[in-house]
């Protein structure tokens, strides 16, 4: 009975970044879509947090601009996808 409580948006998280694999992203507002299509805009916040714990753990990656991003200090419009290179990203040199 140690079972971990269902979390959809961590779910959500999970199962729309393995659809897309490595060198895709999805939106954060795909997810919280995911989870509720008519409350998705207040489930923002919480896909933000989940994705930040999610990408500390080294399970996804949060995007800007095409390049990994620190999760504990990025800020403004993101993606989320696997750890991995992005397609269409610039390459690093």
């Amino acid at each position: 009975m140690s079972e971990e409580p269902k979390n959809p948006v961590r779910e959500a998280i999970l199962e729309l970044t393995a659809a897309r694999g490595v060198g895709g992203t999805i939106a954060p507002e795909d997810a919280a879509k995911a989870v509720s299509a008519d409350r998705w805009q207040k489930l923002l916040p919480d896909v933000r947090a989940e994705a930040v714990r999610l990408a500390k753990d080294g399970v996804i990656a949060i995007y800007r601009k095409g390049k990994p991003a620190d999760p504990e200090t990025f800020k403004g419009v993101y993606r989320i996808g696997l750890p991995g290179k992005v397609v269409g990203a610039p390459s690093g040199g």
